[in-house]
């Protein structure tokens, strides 16, 4: 059996936003980083089940880069995304609205080159961006 991370955020925001705000490539391209010295210059989002994404993300000073990219699985509109990251690895996010508020969770298989806690920090960093993004715009 595969290990699997977990991390989640409470959005203060109803689950449509949230959904639009983490789906929508004008969107990624704002909060798609896990620390702000990078950024994701270029996004592509195909969100159905077989759709490709891509997200280019780069060091801001140009030192590294890489492409995240990946096919989705399963798709049900402000439920559930699944995907499978261009190495194998699956992902799936999951969406609960509560009052105004919506809950986040993602859980993914981590690879095997980092530890797991600098993988779980470096996603929760990311999510935490997309928290902030959402509740200030």
């Amino acid at each position: 059996m595969v290990e699997k991370i977990t991390i989640q955020a409470i959005i203060n925001a109803p689950v449509d936003k949230v959904w639009d705000f983490y789906t929508e490539p004008k969107h990624i391209i704002q909060w798609n980083s896990p620390s702000p010295d990078w950024h994701t210059p270029s996004a592509k989002n195909d969100l159905k089940v077989g759709g490709k994404f891509f997200f280019r993300m780069e060091a801001k000073d140009g030192s590294a880069g890489f492409d995240f990219e990946g096919i989705y699985d399963q798709v049900k509109k402000y439920e559930i995304i699944s995907y499978t990251i261009a190495d194998g690895r699956k992902v799936k996010v999951t969406f609960t609205q509560n009052a105004e508020k919506t809950k986040v969770i993602v859980m993914f298989e981590p690879e095997k080159i980092n530890s797991i806690e600098m993988q779980r920090s470096g996603w929760q960093a990311i999510l935490d961006n997309i928290k902030a993004y959402i509740e200030n715009n």
